[in-house]
């Protein structure tokens, strides 16, 4: 078996690549793809002699356990990235050589469908100068991926995470208290091939460049944004540090443009640590059979002492607490498949979709209805409807006053048509003992020096990248025609 890890997940074109390997086989040779609307071969190295590596043991002795919190501490093979590599998103396969293959060939490439498995990393590739190749920043949502990071491998199940036997440090000379997980062990590509290459293919299908970071990128550099005009946020997006909030909600104050592609954003905050090889998030995640620390100190929205104090929904326009996610024994489990319920069909968002809103005696038009939109976490603001039945956001949650609805799926307790909802986290009842509104996933956007639009959940890169629904498409379409370009300053 043959698994490795990136000493980091970003590197500029002319730069240098670490690749930390471990593997069983006598050789292995790396394979190089780009990842755009089609999975494409890059190149290969040559064959590399193999030698294995243990994983460092659980730092509490849980026994047959590894640990999520170490660098694992491999040694690196490192590689020049080549001056005419497209910057990019990029996957590399670790490939164990066969006596049968020979020295010249090897397994048959990967192609769109094979992205997931094991035996892989992703990276990305930034050109040298920000912005020259797109003024539209995809964000990688990589904290979050290490959060749910198990470390498995197909003959092995270790399950270690920041929710899979963690490690809990207790903080102090200025060390931060909380849930410790390393950035460099070995992961798959899981979120990768769901959220990601879907999305990827499709703005690359329909002639939308854009530019790629990973969140330790915007983490470290106070001035990478200044060379955008639009921020992505796609998929699954739950771990944010203090500097890369600080940061966005600059780029939006300086008159650029969000789109959140995703849900459960910014619900927890981490500290890099370790030279931003690992991080830190006190969370409410148990270890063992008890919870080190309750309420974790690391939720954005509670208030302190026992939470941050900043919501999430004055940068985002919702939070997780008024959507929540569907359990399933199979992930990403049941969801409903009605969609968003359409208001301000005349909104420009809703050009050319043929949408209505109901404000002539008709039943409202749903965006999505058909496909599993809604899920498999979604945010909400908290609203109240008016005289009209228009529904509006009251604010008593932190979304900004501007904020307009524009889809909203009501998400009750329990429904018939998927297995159970779970309003909020789990830790929800620790917070709020009883629900004091109703919920619903929420679609909007609102303007304060930039435009920062939400689309209350993590599965529309999938519907619009899969172009499951002509809809969701178009509005995708518009979004970004709209928001690639900053607008005038007044």
């Amino acid at each position: 078996m043959t698994e490795g890890y990136l000493g980091r997940e970003s590197v500029t074109v002319g730069g240098e690549l670490s690749v930390h390997v471990s593997t069983d086989a006598p050789r292995y040779r790396m394979r190089f793809y780009r990842l755009g609307k089609e999975l494409a071969h890059v190149t290969d190295t040559e064959w590399i002699p193999g030698s294995r590596h243990d994983a460092p043991p659980h730092p509490d002795g849980v026994p047959g356990r590894v640990s999520p919190a170490d660098d694992w501490n491999w040694p690196a093979f490192t590689l020049p990235v080549p001056e005419e590599w497209v910057p990019g998103m990029y996957l590399v396969e670790f490939v164990e050589f066969v006596e049968d293959w020979g020295e010249a060939t090897g397994p048959p490439l990967l192609d769109a469908s094979g992205i997931e498995g094991a035996a892989r990393a992703f990276f990305v590739v930034r050109p040298r100068r920000a912005g020259t190749r797109s003024r539209i920043l995809y964000k990688k949502s990589t904290f979050t991926r290490h959060a749910y990071n198990r470390s498995d491998r197909p003959d092995e199940e270790r399950a270690v995470s920041l929710y899979d036997h963690p490690v809990h440090l207790p903080g102090g000379d200025g060390t931060p208290r909380g849930h410790k997980v390393s950035l460099h062990r070995p992961d798959g590509v899981i979120d990768l091939a769901y959220w990601d290459a879907p999305f990827i293919a499709w703005l690359e299908r329909h002639a939308y460049p854009v530019e790629f970071c990973t969140d330790l990128d915007l983490h470290e550099d106070p001035e990478l944004l200044a060379s955008y005009d639009l921020l992505l946020s796609v998929g699954h997006d739950e771990y944010w540090s203090e500097a890369m909030r600080a940061h966005a909600e600059r780029f939006v104050r300086d008159g650029g443009n969000i789109a959140f592609l995703s849900a459960n954003t910014c619900w927890w905050r981490v500290h890099p640590v370790d030279g931003n090889t690992a991080f830190v998030s006190d969370t409410d995640h148990h270890v063992g059979e008890e919870y080190p620390h309750l309420p974790a100190t690391d939720q954005w929205w509670a208030p302190p002492p026992h939470g941050v104090g900043r919501p999430e929904n004055s940068l985002t326009g919702v939070s997780f607490r008024n959507g929540g996610m569907w359990p399933s024994t199979e992930w990403p489990g049941d969801r409903p498949r009605t969609g968003y319920t359409v208001q301000h069909a005349d909104h420009w968002i809703y050009a050319g979709t043929g949408l209505r809103d109901g404000s002539g005696g008709e039943e409202p038009d749903r965006l999505g209805a058909g496909t599993p939109l809604i899920g498999y976490e979604c945010d909400g603001a908290a609203f109240a409807y008016d005289e009209r039945g228009i529904a509006r956001p009251t604010g008593a949650d932190g979304t900004p006053g501007s904020f307009l609805i524009l889809g909203l799926y009501l998400l009750e307790p329990f429904h018939d048509d998927f297995h159970a909802f779970e309003w909020g986290h789990w830790n929800g009842p620790v917070r709020e003992p009883e629900i004091t509104g109703p919920r619903a996933a929420t679609m909007g956007l609102y303007t304060a020096g930039g435009t920062v639009f939400t689309a209350g959940t993590t599965d529309w890169p999938v519907v619009c990248g899969r172009e499951e629904d002509a809809a969701v498409v178009r509005v995708t379409r518009n979004l970004l025609d709209r928001l690639r370009h900053r607008a005038p300053a007044p």
